[in-house]
């Protein structure tokens, strides 16, 4: 039903209304602005809205007030402020900067991302030289925090240079002043006692994989030596318990777990869900197989289409919202991140749901032998033979990094308002682009939005959580408060001050 169907044009009063968008929602109207308020209307208050027919003191006046609908009532100053604050980002370079220290990795996962070898190939090591490069590079970004995320292949199996980086950001940290952290993403293959004690002792946050039950795991994340789904289990189990006898709050220090959804689990959503409430995680961020590296070339076993991974996320995200009502505490985090933004009016600036997206500004990636790309995506272009995303070399100073004309251009095809599509879409507030996927998708950095499954994804999950929103009764509105409850993770922050 489109606004010309419902309203005569003529009696629409523009110039009375805050520029907005709209969308059918079940029998109600879903109306946003660019400012992130949002309000559902009938009918009837849909063409009372879009004549500018309200008067002071009616309900439906004062909720078009309070949302920033009605343009005379607006306080700009207020607003700009409020808007300012979410797109901070927008003057800040990079956060987050990946180093993969090696293209070795032991496992063979059918679905992976990277371009792996063998472990016999140290010659895909990151070195030291390459490493101070990048930590260098990472220094000077304007934003006052930095990530510094070691990945691989198993970045475990470069383990002198992981330790050097740490110590060399710490270093260099000193005088600068950083909110600077560091976390790891391990099949945890390569753990021992003694460099767990140095990641913990360093505070190095840890992350994994686990895609569900044992047979499930084992099935997808080949290992040759074991069971690697008993491997990551019994790790994550000791970790846990280490982190209890650190003193940390178990429900916030944990390590951080996430399943890739292939086409074996599509049926088997309560398992994955059980498995991570077993292992004793508080949330699950259901991932959709990506079009990168091997899982590429395995689509014909491990695809599917857009619209089964959206029945397999939905009915996922019921049985998590029963088992919440049932007492146990655990939340999706895809919901929580988009339900951050609809109901909690702040911007987590996950990089995959901003404007203009995070391809160099958000984020880049330092690939073993120094080059440089646009993002962890962009890196996997590259390792399928394309070097569309590579922005430089850790040999190039930063201003030209964040200022030559390929960085320009993956920003400004980046942007939402640069979209038909996403200009008039009702999401637009909270949704976002990825500019690799479109490339690898469709061929194109701006790609085509009403034919993109990126789109197809994000808007259904959007359809899904403001259906639920519409509806929700006060016990599933705390549900989703709870997990829009943002807490910071201050054990994982180093030191500021002097080494």
């Amino acid at each position: 039903m489109s606004l010309p169907a419902s309203v005569p044009l003529h009696k629409v009063k523009a110039e009375a209304l805050v520029p907005f968008n709209h969308r059918r929602i079940g029998g109600r109207w879903l109306v946003s602005n660019d400012l992130g308020d949002h309000v559902f209307l009938t009918d009837a208050e849909f063409t009372t809205f879009v004549q500018a027919e309200t008067r002071p003191g009616d309900p439906l006046h004062e909720r078009l007030v309070a949302g920033n609908f009605l343009a005379g009532t607006v306080d700009v100053q207020t607003q700009a402020a409020r808007w300012r604050k979410k797109k901070q980002y927008l003057f800040y370079g990079p956060t987050l900067h990946a180093f993969v220290l090696t293209h070795r990795c032991n496992h063979g996962c059918q679905y992976c991302h990277s371009s792996i070898v063998g472990m016999e190939r140290t010659d895909t090591d990151m070195s030291i030289e390459t490493a101070e490069r990048a930590v260098d590079l990472a220094f000077q970004t304007t934003s006052p925090g930095v990530t510094i995320e070691f990945q691989g292949g198993e970045p475990l199996a470069n383990w002198e240079v992981l330790q050097h980086v740490v110590e060399y950001a710490r270093q260099k940290n000193a005088l600068a002043g950083k909110a600077l952290s560091f976390s790891l993403v391990t099949n945890l293959s390569l753990m021992d006692d003694d460099k767990l004690d140095y990641l913990l002792d360093r505070k190095v946050q840890l992350c994994t994989s686990l895609d569900g039950p044992a047979d499930l795991h084992d099935k997808i994340r080949i290992y040759k030596n074991g069971s690697s789904h008993e491997l990551v289990v019994g790790w994550m189990k000791k970790i846990n318990d280490r982190y209890k006898a650190m003193g940390l709050d178990p429900n916030l220090y944990r390590v951080e777990a996430l399943p890739t959804i292939t086409r074996p689990a599509l049926g088997r959503w309560r398992d994955v869900v059980d498995t991570y409430v077993s292992v004793g995680c508080r949330a699950v961020f259901l991932r959709k197989l990506d079009p990168f590296g091997f899982a590429a070339r395995s689509a014909k076993t491990l695809g599917y289409s857009m619209d089964d991974f959206v029945q397999f996320y939905i009915n996922a995200v019921e049985y998590i919202l029963e088992l919440n009502k049932q007492g146990t505490q655990v939340m999706e985090r895809h919901a929580a991140i988009m339900l951050s933004k609809i109901l909690a009016d702040e911007e987590p600036n996950y990089l995959d749901l901003r404007t203009p997206g995070g391809a160099c500004i958000g984020q880049i990636g330092y690939a073993p032998d120094g080059s440089i790309y646009s993002s962890d995506e962009g890196r996997f272009v590259a390792a399928m033979g394309d070097d569309m995303f590579k922005v430089g070399t850790v040999m190039d100073t930063y201003d030209r990094l964040m200022t030559n004309a390929q960085t320009r251009a993956l920003v400004m095809a980046g942007l939402n308002d640069g979209q038909p599509d996403c200009v008039s879409c009702v999401y637009k507030p909270w949704c976002g682009q990825q500019v690799e996927y479109n490339y690898k998708t469709q061929g194109s950095l701006h790609g085509r939005m009403r034919d993109s499954v990126w789109c197809k994804k994000h808007k259904s999950i959007f359809d899904y959580l403001m259906a639920k929103l519409e509806r929700a009764d006060p016990e599933e509105m705390r549900i989703f408060e709870r997990w829009t409850t943002h807490r910071v993770l201050d054990h994982f922050l180093q030191e500021r001050s002097a080494l």
